[in-house]
């Protein structure tokens, strides 16, 4: 379908993520250490004349349109995502006028690198620049979140929607989700000069809107409560301490108590992930991330057949001082602490190991961390 534009359009892009510490902390006030990614997703938006909101993807097949005014109804398709936040805009006073909003990219699809925080993110930031207005990091991501949990449906925290508006290139970003107070922790002191980041793609697709993701949520929250209950003076899980937890055991389920424990240790890690950076102790932060796994592997039980053994091969390969799964779970990504110098044997040996065992070509990415997507926009002012 053809429509009359009305003026050039505005392109704006939002980066991937990957998340080296700090899993599922991120619902209960606790600590994320995630990094940008230089895989994109571009929303071009251009206003028509016509009135009405329509929504294309160079992704996935089909066209969504809704007259200006209208109301829109989850379809559980790709343009809920924008469709979200655009809704969110609506409740916030922001009214932008008819628009054609198309969206690309390169972020993979169901791999935990967070395509749909990117697909938020950009559409965002392109509906904010047609309507002539901006929004500061927080209440962007906060925006981009409600729109995920309210109208898509899935009970994502915080971490992904942030670090992907407010990431410094050459930078982790430490987050507090209590409060989104924040660190630019630097990935290029010391011994982190001479590493590189190494994602691997199992291709184990999961889904985190539903099932799995939401079970475990759910019984993390029951144990939350059960330990806010016998200490008055705890805000959330972020402040709890292994023996509070352990004073509580008798009075929550086994699970509540692991996917407790797995949080309160995931929050101690990253808080030694940040000193060991800033250090420059490439074999420290390597060390904190297999501990990380073991942890998602064995207390919020969120890892995977395949993901196990991503991370075991890795560990036993030169160059390798750490891997975990990182995202949601289920599936998806391993990322891996990588001398630089033997980054090319490493993921051809890990990818030829995992291809020998599950007939599945694995796919690994050498990344860098870069600007979020308000610095983004900054630099190309």
């Amino acid at each position: 379908m053809s429509f009359s534009l009305h003026r050039d359009p505005i392109v704006v892009r939002a980066p991937g993520r990957v998340n080296l510490l700090g899993e599922h902390t991120d619902y209960t006030g606790g600590l994320v250490l995630p990094m940008a990614i230089p895989f994109y997703t571009t929303a071009r938006v251009s206003a028509l004349n016509e009135s009405q909101y329509v929504f294309r993807s160079a992704q996935f097949e089909g066209e969504y349109a809704e007259p200006v005014g209208g109301s829109a109804t989850r379809y559980k398709a790709w343009h809920d995502y924008p469709v979200g936040v655009l809704r969110q805009l609506q409740e916030r006073g922001v009214a932008p006028p008819s628009f054609l909003l198309e969206l690309s990219g390169n972020v993979p699809l169901g791999a935990g690198l967070s395509s749909s925080a990117s697909v938020e993110v950009a559409s965002c930031l392109a509906m904010l620049a047609l309507s002539g207005q901006a929004l500061p990091a927080n209440e962007l991501a906060l925006l981009c979140q409600r729109a995920e949990n309210d109208f898509v449906g899935s009970p994502c925290g915080i971490m992904d929607q942030f670090v992907i508006t407010a990431a410094h290139a050459g930078h982790a970003l430490l987050i507090s989700t209590r409060d989104l107070q924040f660190e630019h922790v630097p990935m290029n002191t010391g011994g982190l000069r001479e590493i590189s980041v190494v994602i691997c793609n199992s291709h184990v697709k999961h889904s985190i809107a539903a099932g799995a993701y939401g079970e475990r949520r759910k019984q993390l929250e029951v144990g939350q409560a059960v330990m806010r209950e016998r200490f008055a003076s705890l805000r959330d899980l972020g402040d709890a301490t292994l023996e509070q937890l352990q004073a509580c055991e008798a009075s929550m389920s086994p699970e509540s108590f692991k996917r407790c424990r797995h949080i309160i240790t995931e929050n101690a890690r990253v808080r030694q992930a940040r000193e060991a950076m800033l250090a420059g102790d490439a074999q420290a932060l390597g060390k904190l991330m297999v501990a990380a796994h073991t942890s998602e592997r064995d207390d919020f039980e969120c890892s995977c057949e395949e993901i196990d053994f991503l991370v075991d091969t890795a560990i036993g390969l030169r160059g390798c001082f750490g891997a975990r799964l990182t995202g949601g779970g289920f599936g998806g990504c391993t990322v891996n602490l990588v001398a630089r110098e033997a980054v090319t044997e490493f993921c051809e040996t890990l990818k030829d190991a995992y291809r020998t065992r599950f007939d599945v070509s694995a796919e690994t990415y050498v990344c860098e961390a870069v600007d979020g997507a308000l610095a983004e926009q900054e630099r190309q002012a």
